[in-house]
């Protein structure tokens, strides 16, 4: 089966809406909240699903908002709407088996079933074993750096379905609403 057809697999979509609601988080430019995406789902399933497989869905512009860090910094959060993330949460679980076995088993950020505590745990298993250094690497700026042509280069080796790859670059260039101007974005990822 086509990879668009298995994101837009109702069950698919489902789960997709369940990981968003549980993930809680702000709502986007078009101000819907988690709470209200079910019942958007429930309604505008088909005309969702037809509008992505004809490529006539457009994501809408990512909500900008300054977080501060620990060191007085700033840092700039994008929050795509909760109908494109539940989109997005649904390629991922597709495409992420695809790119999985590819990560060190000994690498813990943003992996399916593994967390900060499980990285700490084989820290202090190392620690509790004799070992007297331990790295971690965090690449400062790195979301904000990553090039679009790139990317979705290496993605195309493995996904050849235009319609996900035509989503993908879609929301990697749509822009970012800040300070009342829509930004437009040809690096990075939100």
């Amino acid at each position: 089966m086509q990879t668009i057809e298995n994101i837009l697999r109702a069950g698919k979509l489902t789960e997709a809406c369940h990981q968003v609601i549980r993930n809680d988080g702000a709502a986007g430019v078009d101000t819907m909240s988690v709470k209200e995406l079910k019942t958007y789902l429930d309604k505008n399933r088909n005309e969702l699903t037809e509008l992505i497989r004809k490529g006539e869905y457009y994501p809408q512009a990512i909500r900008g908002k300054e977080i501060p860090k620990g060191n007085k910094k700033k840092r700039l959060l994008g929050i795509p709407t909760v109908v494109d993330r539940m989109l997005q949460q649904a390629v991922v679980r597709i495409i992420m088996p695809q790119y999985e076995y590819m990560f060190s088993e000994y690498s813990y950020g943003f992996r399916p079933l593994r967390n900060t505590h499980q990285a700490i745990q084989k820290s202090l298993g190392y620690i509790n074993s004799g070992f007297q250094h331990i790295v971690d690497i965090d690449l400062k700026g790195f979301f904000d750096e990553v090039d679009h042509c790139l990317l979705l280069q290496m993605l195309y080796r493995k996904i050849k379905c235009k319609e996900t790859m035509r989503l993908i670059r879609q929301w990697l260039r749509v822009p970012i609403f800040l300070d009342g101007k829509l930004v437009k974005r040809r690096k990075g990822v939100p």
